[in-house]
């Protein structure tokens, strides 16, 4: 996997995909088929989706809530397991944070969870700070760092 991948907008013909890579990345808190849905019906109004494709298959994908003069909220970024260090979560998540900048907004925000230090690590790298923590934002005893990036 050498070849940077293709990221296209998302079409709602990438939703079984990103259903199945979902499941598979999120066991216990996945979106359904009805919230990709929900959330490609902003587009382009106030939602950004891309998707990452390499030979023909998508291999991630990644949404950005975006309202110029707001604050943008990443709303998903996963990058399926053989394609993880290979760059494609960097590509996904320039795309969204570009597409915030040219809606007019200033800061990025998203969640993760506390416990996934190695998502925490990637977005430290990339410009992100932690600036709080939500209790069981993601179920009972489930932690979120709320993190932020300045545009």
């Amino acid at each position: 996997m050498n070849e940077p991948a293709e990221l296209r907008t998302m079409h709602w013909s990438d939703i079984e995909a990103a259903v199945e890579l979902e499941a598979e990345l999120f066991p216990h808190d996945h979106w359904s088929r009805e919230q990709f849905w929900s959330e490609l019906a902003g587009v382009p109004a106030t939602r950004c989706y891309v998707v990452a494709v390499l030979d023909d298959r998508v291999v991630g994908y990644a949404g950005v809530y975006a309202v110029s003069g707001a604050d943008a909220d990443v709303q998903t970024i996963a990058v399926a397991r053989p394609a993880q260090r290979h760059r494609v979560g960097t590509q996904l998540l320039a795309a969204i944070t570009a597409e915030a900048r040219e809606r007019g907004c200033s800061r990025v925000f998203l969640e993760v969870a506390a416990d996934n230090t190695a998502a925490q690590e990637f977005y430290a790298r990339h410009g992100f700070e932690r600036v709080s923590t939500r209790r069981d934002y993601y179920g009972p005893g489930v932690a979120a760092i709320v993190m932020k990036y300045a545009l």
